[in-house]
């Protein structure tokens, strides 16, 4: 299987062995974001904030990739606290246009750095 890495200094690094996403077979796979900032620092503020800091993230992923939000297929969103769906909704309505990417939000015990939000997507290379 054909792979291209793709790397980008307009999301933080990955901090363990793998990469910020992988185009594949007219797809891109972006590992999963936390609030990060690109200088690698936890984001301050409330879970919105922090929220958007993920999705910021993710959007500069996929502009290294010449792709928008809109090239989004599918997202799986974790949490640590469920009730935080509202507030995750919310900001999904505000940066994303419909018709929305499929989804799945759970929760989970813990995320890396006491993170309380991951994001992981599915792109598609073509429109």
């Amino acid at each position: 299987v054909s792979k291209t890495i793709i790397r980008t200094d307009k999301a933080p690094q990955a901090i363990g062995p793998y990469s910020q996403a992988v185009k594949s077979n007219g797809l891109l796979f972006l590992s999963g974001q936390i609030p990060l900032t690109t200088s690698g620092e936890m984001c301050e503020g409330d879970f919105e904030t922090r929220t958007r800091q993920v999705f910021s993230n993710i959007k500069g992923i996929l502009q290294s990739a010449d792709l928008t939000f809109k090239s989004i297929i599918k997202v799986n969103v974790y949490l640590i606290d469920i009730n935080n769906f509202a507030v995750v909704n919310h900001v999904m309505e505000d940066l994303l246009d419909a018709p929305y990417p499929a989804r799945a939000l759970v929760q989970v015990s813990a995320l890396p750095k006491n993170s309380e939000i991951e994001i992981e997507a599915v792109a598609s290379m073509t429109s």
